[in-house]
């Protein structure tokens, strides 16, 4: 089998400009508009489609890999380092804190060169134990071949199906140099291109023992906030990847097993980046409906717990409200917690679901 970066001309991609002329002008007439008509929600509502966005960026980049983050602490954790006052912040795990740090370093500072360093900081910042899971890994530099050939593997121990195997780490060096003074230079692509083609020759080169899709998407996020001139994310690119799983891992095989011709991957990710902004639409309507709810009961005499409550589930709540996770959440009794309930009931606010007894689950009420 030969991988791209076997070739002699590697990496020297090529692809149809022609062929993806329409489909990036149609994507960046796009993305111009949805950055238009979120700057035009004022400041507040601004920050908070930007928080929710982030939010689906951490938790969905992890979630590719398999490692489910809490949504409440990834939350939490954002809006701390963004100085924002959501009410109710909880404490964050360092696991969750890491990948929040790479994340917001990678989309806050845009701007700042990508270097070797940085690349290391945010590897040990994913791994704050040295460790992988149970497995022992090397920290904030790059992998080496002591265990045998950098893999990506699937399927049972001892039948296992070879996906890709990574350059030899004896070619690192050389290998992130040329990457590195190509990302950070000035060239003619597109910066929307040059998103997809950073993501894919980072994940080809694969410098590390592990990590290296979360920090492909960041860098290609980093990429896209580069061509917006902007640190404030209105799309996710991770929570559209990870809908599409299946088809981006194809992809992203068939094109590592191809030539430098690389026309087929850059117009899945342009695709995948349409159907990012659909979802960003999503987004926009929950944070509307968030500053809808406010203002018709901003006025009304909702204590902390209440209102603390009644934020989660207008962020999105995982599973159904019951009185038990009310008082779970709120920190107070089961009675103090029925009392909350039925306030809110009275009011108008949250309406009782169809399934009672045991079960009984709570909803908000349909907002006019």
């Amino acid at each position: 089998m030969t991988y791209v970066y076997e070739l002699e001309d590697w990496p020297t991609f090529r692809w149809g400009r022609e062929r993806l002329a329409d489909q990036l002008v149609a994507l960046r007439h796009r993305q111009g508009w949805l950055i238009g008509r979120m700057e035009g929600l004022g400041f507040g509502l601004r920050a908070e489609a930007s928080l929710h966005t982030i939010i689906e960026d951490v938790l969905k980049s992890s979630e590719i890999e398999g490692e489910i983050l809490d949504r409440a602490q990834v939350r939490s954790s954002i809006a701390r380092r963004l100085g924002m006052d959501v009410g109710g912040l909880l404490p964050a795990d360092r696991y969750v804190e890491g990948m929040v740090e790479l994340m917001l370093d990678a989309t806050q500072k845009f701007d700042a060169p990508l270097t070797i360093e940085r690349l290391y900081g945010w590897h040990a910042a994913l791994f704050p134990t040295g460790r992988s899971g149970m497995l022992k890994t090397r920290v904030g530099e790059w992998r080496d071949d002591r265990a045998g050939p950098m893999q990506v593997l699937s399927g049972p121990i001892g039948k296992e199906r070879v996906h890709y195997q990574a350059p030899a780490a004896s070619r690192l060096d050389r290998e992130m140099g040329k990457f590195l003074e190509w990302f950070n230079g000035e060239n003619a692509i597109d910066g929307v291109l040059k998103a997809g083609v950073a993501h894919l020759w980072f994940v080809t080169v694969h410098p590390f023992d592990d990590g290296n899709g979360r920090i492909a998407r960041a860098i290609a996020d980093m990429a896209l906030s580069r061509s917006e001139n902007s640190p404030q994310r209105f799309y996710s690119m991770s929570a559209q990847i990870q809908v599409e799983r299946k088809a981006y891992y194809d992809i992203l095989e068939a094109t590592q097993k191809g030539d430098l011709e690389i026309t087929g991957w850059l117009e899945w990710f342009l695709d995948c980046l349409d159907r990012a902004f659909d979802r960003a639409q999503t987004i926009l309507a929950d944070v509307l409906r968030k500053a809808r709810f406010w203002e018709l009961h901003g006025g009304e005499s909702i204590n902390d717990r209440q209102r603390q409550i009644l934020n989660r589930m207008l962020d999105g709540f995982d599973g159904k409200l019951t009185s038990s996770k009310w008082a779970k959440l709120g920190k107070c009794s089961q009675d103090t917690a029925s009392r909350d309930i039925d306030d809110l009931i009275i009011r108008g606010i949250l309406v009782k679901n169809p399934a009672g007894g045991r079960s009984t689950s709570y909803s908000l009420a349909d907002i006019p």
